[in-house]
C-alpha cells in the first residue's frame, strides 16, 4: 500500500482550479482510499460505485428522518465518504492506467445524481419535518438545486469545449518549463461552491432554523457565482 500511495502522489491532476478543501482535504482522503482499493483489487468503477452507496445513502436517511444530531453526523459522514470515493476512483485510474470513456461516464451520471437528488431530499425533509415560514421556502431546495447543477454542467462542458492548444511540430518543441505555481487566492475563493464546504452544511441539522439559514444563505452565494461562471464560461468559448 506504501507503493501505491507513492505512486498515487506523483500521479495527481492539476490543482488548478481546485479549492483548498478538495487541495488538501479531499484529494489525500481519495489517494488513501485509492490505495486501499488497489490493494484489495477494486476497479475504478466499483470504486465509483461505492461512492453512490455512501452519497445516495446519506440522501436517504436526509429524506427519510427528522432533523437531529445523529442525522447530521450520519448524513455528512456519508456524503464526504462519497465525496472522498468520487476522487479516488480517478486516482485509481491513473494509477492502473485505465481510464476509459465509459469509467468518466459512470463518475460523471453519478456526481449528477448526487447533486440533484441532495436538494431533491432536503426538499422532502423541509415538507415533512420543517416548520417553514410558508410553503414558499420550499422553492429554495429547487433554486438550489438549478444553481449547482448548472454550475457542474456548464463547467463539464466548458472544459470539454474549450479550444485545446494545437501539438508543436516535430522538432520544434522546446523543453516544457515547470507548471505554474496553482493560485491560493483562487483556491481560497472557490471554497464556498466546494462540494465537501457544502457537506458541512449538513452538520448543523440537528438544529432546523440554523439549517435553514445556512441552507439559504449558501444558495443566495451558489446564485451569485452561477452568475459571474456563466459570463466567464461565455467568453472563453466565443
Amino acid at each position: 500500500m506504501a507503493g501505491a500511495l507513492h505512486e498515487l502522489r506523483t500521479a495527481q491532476k492539476s490543482a488548478k482550479g481546485v479549492s483548498l478543501y478538495s487541495r488538501y482535504v479531499n484529494r489525500p482522503a481519495g489517494r488513501v482510499l485509492a490505495a486501499g482499493a488497489y490493494r484489495v483489487g477494486l476497479t475504478p468503477n466499483q470504486v465509483t460505485l461505492v461512492s453512490a452507496v455512501f452519497s445516495l445513502g446519506a440522501v436517504a436517511a436526509l429524506a427519510l428522518a427528522g432533523p437531529s444530531w445523529p442525522l447530521a453526523v450520519a448524513v455528512w459522514l456519508g456524503l464526504v465518504a462519497g465525496f472522498a470515493f468520487d476522487s479516488a476512483d480517478g486516482q485509481l485510474a491513473r494509477l492502473l492506467g485505465r481510464g476509459s470513456p465509459a469509467g468518466e461516464w459512470l463518475d460523471h451520471v453519478v456526481d449528477a445524481a448526487k447533486i440533484t437528488a441532495v436538494h431533491s431530499a432536503v426538499l422532502i425533509s423541509f415538507h415533512r419535518f420543517f416548520d417553514l415560514p410558508s410553503e414558499g421556502w420550499l422553492l429554495v431546495p429547487l433554486g438550489f438545486q438549478f444553481a449547482a447543477v448548472l454550475l457542474f454542467c456548464g463547467g463539464l462542458l466548458a472544459d470539454k469545449l474549450k479550444p485545446k492548444a494545437p501539438p508543436a511540430a516535430a522538432g520544434t518543441a522546446a523543453a516544457p518549463g515547470p507548471a505554474p505555481a496553482p493560485s491560493r487566492l483562487r483556491a481560497v475563493a472557490l471554497l464556498p461552491v466546494d462540494y465537501g464546504v457544502f457537506c458541512l452544511l449538513f452538520l448543523t441539522l440537528g438544529a432546523p432554523r440554523v439549517f435553514l439559514a445556512a441552507y439559504t444563505a449558501l444558495f443566495a452565494v451558489y446564485a451569485l457565482y452561477l452568475a459571474a461562471f456563466l459570463v466567464k464560461w461565455f467568453r472563453e468559448l466565443r
